[in-house]
């Protein structure tokens, strides 16, 4: 299981999000069990889905 700060982090890290962003994508997922953290095209978002599944993170791309 991952701490949040570690999910904020990465969330910053890869995606680039702001604190704040991150924060909030955190908190909807713990108490939703899901957030869209980016949009776009498949080509777009498979590297994100790559790097953040080898950070342990559970990632789906969906339609």
């Amino acid at each position: 299981m991952n701490t949040f700060e570690y999910v904020i982090d990465t969330l910053m890290k890869v995606c680039h999000h702001t604190r704040e962003q991150a924060e909030t994508c955190a908190w909807i997922t713990h108490y939703k069990g899901k957030c869209a953290v980016m949009h776009g095209s498949f080509e777009e978002l498979k590297p994100y889905y790559d790097i953040l599944l080898g950070h342990q993170l559970t990632v789906k791309i969906v339609d």
